[in-house]
């Protein structure tokens, strides 16, 4: 990459960043709010208030109804969103930010790897696979909830499938992608979200917490994703969002008083090498062809 390609690079990577830092701000400070409503009226606010936010901001419709080949992309794309929501919601309540965001970080490794054409790429797929048997109970050395774990990996499942169908919606204005895909991601998730906490959402205090969920988890990143996606290659987004599960660790210390054990963190290390090694490789192949 020359000069001028490396400065235009930094835009879409600062968003990538601010992105992920936003988000697991959101995170820390959503999982605070479990206690009243759950994580299933946590994941309806955010998505439900975030929606809300950006069809009010963007008004999508103003820039015409979406190509019929964009409505399913969109649909697939908002499923993932509530999906991922849900999931990763209920990983919070079972196992530390970190550690989730570690197993739930796979998803876009798999990106990275399925679209690579160089067997040495696995390689990185057996130092995740290492860093994620360190963390399962069978691993004698945590005291991991299983099914906190379970919902991490079906949180990297949707994260995988976001980056896929995220991809294929971002030639539309990244605005109206985002604010018909929060819109389709509330229609799945926010019925969750009200069967299991009723009335209680819809008080100030809880609204005015969902609010600001809504924006540092939702509403703010995903618009920030969707710019950098126009600009950016998958396997580039792979390396720069390698490093979201030691901010999200940093995260859970810092607002929640999380501690991880030495292994634990040898774990989310070894996840992180993994996700920005196998990126890094497969752009670099990519470049040489």
């Amino acid at each position: 990459m020359n000069a001028a390609g490396r400065h235009a690079a930094w835009g879409p990577g600062l968003a990538i960043l601010a992105s992920m830092v936003s988000v697991n701000a959101g995170a820390a400070w959503a999982k605070g709010l479990f206690p009243a409503v759950g994580s299933e009226g946590v994941t309806a606010l955010r998505v439900g208030l975030a929606a809300l936010i950006l069809l009010a901001i963007v008004r999508p419709w103003r820039f015409g109804r979406p190509a019929r080949a964009d409505v399913g992309n969109l649909l697939v794309y908002g499923l993932m969103l509530g999906a991922m929501n849900l999931c990763i919601y209920r990983a919070f309540e079972r196992i530390p930010l970190g550690i989730a965001v570690a197993i739930e970080v796979t998803g876009p490794l798999a990106v990275v790897v399925l679209s690579s054409r160089h067997a040495r790429d696995f390689v990185w797929v057996v130092c995740a696979g290492f860093g994620l048997w360190l963390l399962l109970p069978v691993a004698g050395a945590t005291q991991l909830d299983p099914a906190g774990i379970a919902y991490a990996l079906a949180a990297a499942f949707c994260w995988a499938m976001y980056i896929v169908f995220g991809k294929r919606v971002s030639t539309l204005n990244s605005g109206q992608a985002v604010a018909w895909g929060l819109l389709a991601a509330s229609v799945f998730a926010v019925p969750f979200g009200v069967a299991h906490a009723g009335m209680a959402l819809f008080t100030p205090a809880m609204l005015a917490g969902g609010v600001a969920v809504a924006l540092l988890s939702s509403a703010l990143p995903y618009s920030l994703e969707m710019m950098a996606l126009r600009r950016l290659p998958q396997r580039v987004f792979g390396i720069l969002v390698s490093s979201g599960p030691a901010i999200a660790a940093l995260a859970g210390f810092i607002w929640l008083g999380e501690r991880l054990t030495s292994l634990q963190w040898l774990a989310i290390v070894l996840v992180i090498v993994a996700s920005g090694g196998a990126a890094a490789t497969a752009g670099k192949s990519r470049a040489q062809e």
